[in-house]
């Protein structure tokens, strides 16, 4: 009898735990994703959930101690807004929704995603302004929103995100100019702000980025001079200011051309000094169409 009993409590603690490793996350986060899934027709979907089968099934999501981390749903045919509480998923890391057909605005919630690494909304509709408030998300490595509907300024607050590598805000409707707290951003890599109504100079700031490797300013409505700071950026490989109002480019005539891949401006005499040494390439060298879907 008491054998029985012990293999008996054992059964139970085994199937408890197992159980608890597949399916156990907070009910809030599980609502999310429900929100989710009806707020972009889900059934409409190129892969979509089986609402009945435990969430660590699901395509494209993450469970990491019990807390979504992921949520991958890149190019899946999501139509739709996003739902508000998607702030709620506290220990997000990582959120890809690019190349769908996402509408709306931005989710005033979504700078209490504090814990995002990686927030990648790219080739979707999203219209509105960018919240003030994204310099909460300290977390931030990557943030990619072009070829969207985006309109207003972009916020000064961008420049307290300290650990952000890739800042990508090209083809959209922003307007104002490039805020000069940008230059704060010593990791960056790549900043693509190409085609959209950006006002003002290049501010000089943008030489204190020492880690940039493409600055992708063209189709705006810059103007004045090109700083001559820019000459610091010892890491540049892709230099594009084509297509502006800017009235001098002695301002990078001490550029380092040998480190150059691509250059283009609409100063011809420029262009040929600097393209004798960099690799022509015809395409605007931030707009990326490339991705890939960890899931398939």
């Amino acid at each position: 009898m008491k054998k029985f009993t012990f293999l008996s409590l054992s059964f139970f603690f085994i199937s408890t735990f197992i159980f608890a490793s597949v399916e156990e996350i907070p009910s809030t986060e599980k609502a999310v994703l429900l929100d989710l899934y009806n707020s972009t027709q889900g059934e409409k979907w190129n892969t979509g959930w089986d609402l009945n089968e435990p969430v660590s099934t699901w395509r494209g999501i993450e469970i990491k101690e019990n807390h979504i981390v992921s949520i991958n749903l890149f190019h899946n045919n999501l139509n739709g807004y996003l739902p508000e509480s998607i702030g709620k998923l506290k220990k997000l890391e990582h959120l890809n929704l690019a190349f769908n057909s996402i509408t709306g605005v931005l989710p005033k919630d979504i700078v209490e995603l504090k814990c995002l690494k990686v927030l990648k909304l790219e080739m979707n509709r999203i219209k509105g302004s960018l919240p003030e408030g994204i310099g909460s998300m300290q977390n931030l490595e990557e943030f990619s929103m072009f070829n969207n509907f985006l309109n207003g300024p972009i916020p000064e607050s961008f420049g307290s995100i300290l650990n952000l590598k890739v800042l990508n805000l090209s083809s959209n409707n922003l307007k104002g100019a490039i805020p000069r707290s940008l230059g704060n951003l010593k990791k960056l890599q790549t900043l693509g702000l190409f085609e959209n109504a950006l006002e003002g100079e290049i501010p000089k700031e943008m030489g204190n980025l020492q880690n940039l490797e493409e600055l992708v300013l063209a189709n705006n409505q810059l103007g004045g001079e090109i700083p001559e700071e820019l000459d610091q950026l010892a890491s540049l490989k892709v230099l594009q200011i084509q297509n502006n109002r800017i009235k001098s480019f002695r301002g990078i005539q001490k550029m380092k051309s040998k480190s150059l891949l691509v250059f283009d401006t609409d100063e011809e005499k420029y262009n040929s000094i600097y393209n004798d040494n960099a690799i022509i390439n015809s395409r605007m060298a931030d707009t990326k169409f490339e991705d890939v879907d960890d899931n398939e």
